[in-house]
């Protein structure tokens, strides 16, 4: 199973990239695709934009990513409650490809942050909008307080509660 993985944060040091990651490599026989969102930056969305110069080449390549992909993990970073600007642009950029960006493809919702919330606000967000982006979500986890739940010397989770939840989602993939 070809699995895309990526936070939804272009800092080069996203935890939510690790839980990503983690997540994907937790699924039996995954060839896993790590999708950096730094390496994808392009201007900010407009109509003007688009008019004048067309759709970004790394908007493409990351609706051909998706399409390639039999699952999805992605991990979501909030910032002040919602998507980061990085990831959001690159969304709409590839909306104008497609609206069904997400491309039916299963998928796994995570979101984590350094506090206690968790990064649960854009999660939620995320998960309420998948419908209408062609995203078959098969669950939604957050995972707060990072620094205290994950061993960065390993690279794993180390909440027994979430890892048994993460198990039963992809379980369904």
């Amino acid at each position: 199973m070809k699995v895309l993985a990526f936070g939804t944060s272009n800092s080069r040091n996203s935890i939510n990239q690790k839980l990503a990651h983690y997540a994907a490599t937790q699924i039996d026989g995954a060839d896993v695709t790590l999708l950096d969102i730094h390496n994808l930056e392009m201007p900010i969305y407009s109509e003007e934009r688009e008019k004048e110069s067309g759709i970004p080449a790394f908007a493409h390549d990351f609706y051909q990513a998706i399409g390639e992909a039999d699952a999805i993990v992605i991990s979501f970073a909030e910032y002040n409650g919602s998507y980061t600007a990085a990831y959001k642009n690159l969304f709409d950029w590839a909306s104008r490809i497609d609206m069904k960006v997400y491309q039916d493809k299963p998928m796994i919702m995570l979101a984590t942050s350094p506090g206690a919330g968790g990064a649960q606000s854009v999660l939620a967000s995320a998960k309420a909008s998948a419908p209408f982006f062609a995203a078959d979500v098969k669950g939604a986890l957050s995972l707060p307080n990072f620094f205290d739940n994950f061993d960065e010397q390993t690279g794993k989770v180390t909440d027994d509660s979430f890892n048994a939840q993460l198990d039963e989602i992809i379980s369904t993939l």
